[in-house]
Parts: C-alpha cells; sequence; structure tokens
C-alpha cells in the first residue's frame, strides 16, 4: 500500500506554511488543484490494485516470496531514478542507525499488512490501516508530550471507537487478520513518530533509496519461510505489483505537487472505495454494517486530525512570518 496519512503530513508540514509551498516548487508557483485531485485518485486506484494482486498472490505463494519480488521491483524502479541523478552518494548519511530502524520496523509493518490481506476481506484491512495517524497522534500526546487538547482528544476517541467498530473485538470475534492489520496500523502510526525529525537532516532521495534497500534486505531473510516457482504470468505480478505501487508513489507525490495536501489528501481515502469494489468483484466480500460505520467514523476523524493539523500549522507559519 502506499504511504498513509502522517507520510503526507511529515512530507508537507501538514499542508500549511512554507514547506507546502516548498514542496510544491515554491511560493510564486500556482496550484492547479483539479489536476492534483485527478493525481490523488489515480495514486489510489494503483494502490488498491497493488494491494489486491498482493492478496491474491499470497493466497498461492508464501508470503516472503511476495513481499521480498514487490520490495525487489521497487528498489529496482527507485535506484533506476535516483542512481542515474544521485550516484551512490544518496546512501551519504549521519543517521544510518535510523535509517536501518525506520526500514525494519516498516518491514515488520508491510510483513503484517499482507497477513492480514491473506486472512480478511481486503477493504477491512485497508480500514484499520488507515487508523495508523490515530496512533501516531496517540504516541505523539504519550511520547513526546504533546498537547493533546479536548477536540483532539475527543477526535482520538471517536476514531478508536470506529476502530473497535471494524474490527470487532468481542468474544471470540477479533481475527487473526484483524490483529495483523492492528499491528500493521500501530507500527506504521509509532515509526512516522519516532521518525518524525529524520526529514530535517535527510534529502527525499535518501530517504527513498534507504527505505527501499532495507525493506529488500529484511524481505530476502523471508524466503526462508518458502518458495514457489512461480508461471510466467504469476512472475509479473509479483514483480509488478512493486512497479505499480512506484507508480502510484510518483503519482502521489506530483499530487502533493500541484496543490496543497489538505485540497488533495482527502481524496487519498478513496482507496477504501476502491477496496470495497475490488473485494466484492474478485472475492465477493459483501461490506458489513459495521466495516461501513467503523471505516466512515475512522476516515472522518482522521480527516479531521489532519485538516486541524493543517491549519494550526499556517497559523503558526504565518506568526513567524509576521515576525521576521
Amino acid at each position: 500500500m502506499g504511504r498513509g496519512m502522517d507520510d503526507v503530513s511529515k512530507r508537507t508540514g501538514m499542508g500549511g506554511g512554507a514547506a507546502a509551498a516548498q514542496a510544491r516548487g515554491g511560493p510564486d508557483r500556482a496550484d492547479n488543484v483539479p489536476a492534483g485531485i485527478v493525481m490523488m485518485i489515480i495514486a489510489t486506484m494503483l494502490f488498491a490494485g497493488a494491494s489486491a494482486a498482493s492478496k491474491w498472490l499470497v493466497a498461492s505463494y508464501p508470503v516472503g516470496e511476495v513481499l521480498f519480488l514487490r520490495s525487489l521491483s521497487s528498489f529496482i524502479a527507485g535506484a533506476a531514478v535516483i542512481l542515474p541523478v544521485s550516484g551512490l552518494a544518496v546512501y551519504a548519511t549521519r543517521r544510518p542507525r535510523d535509517h536501518l530502524a525506520r526500514g525494519l520496523s516498516q518491514s515488520i509493518s508491510q510483513l503484517s499488512l499482507l497477513l492480514a490481506f491473506s486472512l480478511m476481506p481486503l477493504a477491512g484491512a485497508v480500514a484499520i490501516n488507515f487508523s495508523a495517524p490515530l496512533f501516531a497522534a496517540l504516541v505523539s500526546i504519550v511520547w513526546l508530550k504533546e498537547r493533546a487538547g479536548l477536540a483532539r482528544g475527543a477526535a482520538l476517541l471517536i476514531g478508536f471507537v470506529g476502530v473497535l467498530i471494524v474490527t470487532n473485538p468481542g468474544a471470540n470475534s477479533l481475527t487473526l487478520g484483524a490483529l495483523f492489520a492492528l499491528i500493521n496500523a500501530v507500527m506504521y502510526g509509532t515509526v512516522t513518530v519516532a521518525v518524525r525529525g529524520m526529514t530535517r537532516t535527510e534529502s527525499a532521495n535518501t530517504l527513498v533509496i534507504w527505505q527501499l534497500t532495507v525493506l529488500a534486505v529484511c524481505h530476502s531473510l523471508l524466503l526462508c519461510l518458502g518458495w514457489r516457482r512461480p508461471s510466467a504470468i504469476d512472475a509479473a505480478l509479483l514483480f509488478g505489483t512493486g512497479f505499480v505501487n512506484a507508480i502510484g508513489q510518483w503519482f502521489w507525490t506530483k499530487a502533493l505537487h500541484l496543490a496543497p495536501a489538505p485540497a488533495v489528501t482527502p481524496f487519498y481515502y478513496l482507496m477504501l472505495v476502491w477496496a470495497l469494489v475490488v473485494g466484492f468483484v474478485i472475492w465477493g466480500d459483501v461490506p458489513s454494517a459495521g466495516l461501513l460505520i467503523g471505516s466512515a467514523i475512522v476516515v472522518a476523524t482522521g480527516l479531521f486530525l489532519f485538516l486541524r493539523e493543517a491549519r494550526l500549522q499556517q497559523a503558526l507559519s504565518a506568526a513567524r512570518r509576521g515576525k521576521s
């Protein structure tokens, strides 16, 4: 799956101020919101397609094989773009330990998500994955001692109620798939907070190439769990998921270059709609009332937190410019 809401926040400074302007090419560059929205919608389709393909493949091939070949193809795609421009100097960093920790955490996160795909409906796993920003906000309050505030605290509480509705953790009802999806969301949200400061010292290319490299190496270790020689069509799918995800990442990034994050980020949640449609068409998954209601709550609270932080960041940036 593509980047979550916290990656959007981290990359654009919550969508406001100078960071967002710089991400789009400078304060004098005119926004193109319609084009940005189109780019984001295309990205969500590609992300949902890659997730569906991974779910399809893991039913026939070992999880480690699917993850490794997907990570390997993503690394090849990323290296083909980054290395000709930056060379091996792109690996230069004073924070190798942080990069390794980030990559290891994301490796476990992606493994948990793929296991969730194999054990539960696609839309349910995607919906639980969208709760990652809630866990990130919670960790920020507990670990970084950030001020919760009444609105933020209420949104977190309501959001976690939505997660409970989706996972339905009653007697004998919390499935193993939902548990893996929750592990993914918790780890993804936690690692986002832990490495938040990395964007201040590391370039985007360095962050990307280290992430892709560590993911490929870590997932290669999972090949010991089994290997099945794929057919030509399945081999194309196995490699294709990584390339499709990389292309989706390009469209996602392009959307943020063309328009402010608050204008395009709400459309990121369309991935849940595509997951519902694909799940019904391919696997006959009929969404339950709990999934639909819980997903709506998770999406609504996630959007509220994102847009609230964007406004606060924009106001803070305006105040700083006024003082300068």
